[in-house]
């Protein structure tokens, strides 16, 4: 039987059994590990508490620290707990203790730029994202022999720079390797890993809270190299992305193991696939057409606001006066209900889910702002995050079927450079926040609130099939809005 590419792909991957499950889940666990590079600089950059030696007139716990004689004072545990205590920057501006998190999203930033096409040209999905971990994770074991702010700095920006494109290659990979009606689950899958590596750091943080810093890292990357080398083995290339390089024998065998009655399928002979080999040039494809440049500007101003809160608001639990600890592992659990509210939401529309939930999450930003009791503040900022996570789960979801295949991890990509340019101003925002709330908190709260206004120019993409070239993509959704 002769179908076309569409059909064949859609019924080949039909089929949702243990499998396919099992795929998800392993390209999923690369997510547990970049969530935790994401988030462990709340503990390895934290300002620690410290003590007066001799309790006089002119030490107490409310003096600046940088107007005592240093004798005077010393930290809570180890000087080698944080790179602050460490390196000495209990004195330093905001630049200072802001740069090693910002050089991490300039690194992510820089990152998705250059290594965005080569998941959909020359390495594809998969190797894409195994060789993103273990670059990450090797890094991550040397930069424990950091002996200044610079250097550590700089080692920041090359892990950033190295697990910029995990994310978005292992959603890509999760939605291709499914059929429509199993697309927004498996994207839950990925949201899931996230949070249970967010949920398990402070775990691992708080059984090394009298250790070195640097023991944090070591406990995270050791079992992520070992990852790489298993999801090397055993996790297979998305069949679309097959396609569209010209290996239609691999990817009609992949959609025979999955499904045996695509073995009764025959691809079109008079519909040839696109073999995109040549580095960047996805991005040519992107910007031929008038449609597509409009839209991903949409969702790079979209997911700006939406990713500065997402990506700074668990970075901003420092300010709040609060357990450190527990105040991490109450974003994390955000993350759970975030998920099954987000699973829910897969037959309501994408552009009202997001603009429910990002409103209702700068609202709370701003709130935190006016507010002066500590725990009332606390349970805007967790609620915040809650609507902030919700956002984002969609968001990630809404760009991915907004663009077809051949340029689908490329405008990702660019979508989420967009995400970590409002995160590099983050970690000065939140420095500068242990002031006055309104650098932080207040900013955040406009931002992701002003980011919605883009959804008018968005189509809506709601039980839309994926499409594989640019000319399908336009045939199906028939006159653009943009």
């Amino acid at each position: 039987m002769i179908v076309s590419w569409d059909e064949m792909i859609e019924k080949g991957l039909g089929n949702f059994g243990w499998t396919r499950f099992l795929q998800c889940i392993l390209v999923s666990v690369a997510m547990f590990f970049d969530s935790q590079q994401l988030f462990i600089g709340v503990y390895t950059d934290d300002y620690p508490t410290w003590h007066c030696t001799n309790h006089t007139t002119t030490c107490t716990s409310n003096s600046d620290i940088c107007k005592l004689q240093k004798s005077s004072w010393e930290w809570d545990g180890p000087s080698s707990k944080t790179i602050i205590s460490q390196f000495g920057l209990q004195c330093a501006s905001s630049f200072i203790t802001g740069l090693p998190q910002s050089s991490f999203f300039f690194g992510c930033l820089l990152g998705s730029f250059l290594l965005a096409t080569m998941a959909d040209t020359s390495l594809g999905r998969k190797n894409m994202i195994i060789l993103s971990c273990l670059s990450m994770s090797v890094i991550s074991i040397v930069i424990i022999f950091s002996t200044n702010v610079w250097i550590y700095s700089a080692l920041k920006f090359l892990i950033g720079f190295c697990r910029s494109s995990i994310s978005t290659c292992c959603l890509v990979l999760l939605t291709e390797k499914v059929s429509t009606e199993w697309r927004f689950t498996v994207g839950i899958i990925e949201f899931v890993f996230f949070t249970s590596g967010y949920m398990f750091l402070p775990g691992v943080a708080y059984a090394n809270r009298n250790s070195p810093w640097k023991y944090l890292y070591v406990w995270i990357s050791v079992p992520a190299i070992s990852y790489s080398f298993i999801a090397y083995l055993f996790v297979t290339e998305s069949p679309r992305w097959l396609l569209m390089q010209g290996r239609v024998k691999e990817a009609m065998e992949m959609l025979k193991e999955v499904n045996e009655n695509a073995a009764n399928l025959n691809p079109p002979a008079e519909e040839k696939r696109v073999s995109f080999c040549q580095l960047y040039s996805s991005i040519a494809v992107l910007l031929r057409t008038s449609w597509a440049p409009k839209r991903m500007v949409g969702v790079m101003g979209l997911g700006l606001g939406i990713g500065m809160v997402y990506f700074g608001m668990p970075l901003a639990v420092g300010n709040l006066n609060y357990n450190i600890y527990l105040a991490v592992v109450l974003n994390a659990l955000m993350e759970i209900p975030s998920c099954v509210v987000t699973y829910f939401l897969g037959n309501c529309g994408r552009k009202l889910s997001i603009l429910v939930f990002s409103v209702g999450s700068g609202i709370c930003c701003i709130v935190c702002v006016v507010i002066e009791s500590e725990g009332v503040k606390v349970g805007f900022a967790v609620a915040s995050f809650f609507c902030a996570c919700t956002a984002f789960n969609v968001f990630l979801i809404f760009m991915v079927e907004l663009f077809p295949t051949c340029v689908r991890n490329t405008a990702a990509s660019v979508a989420r450079q967009a995400v970590m340019f409002g995160c590099m101003f983050s970690p000065f925002l939140i420095s500068a926040g242990r002031k006055n709330k309104v650098f932080s908190y207040g900013v955040f709260g406009v931002v992701i609130i002003s980011s919605t206004l883009t959804l008018l120019g968005l189509p809506e993409t709601r039980g839309m099939p994926l499409s594989d070239t640019m000319d399908q993509q336009q045939n199906k959704e028939g006159n653009f809005p943009l």
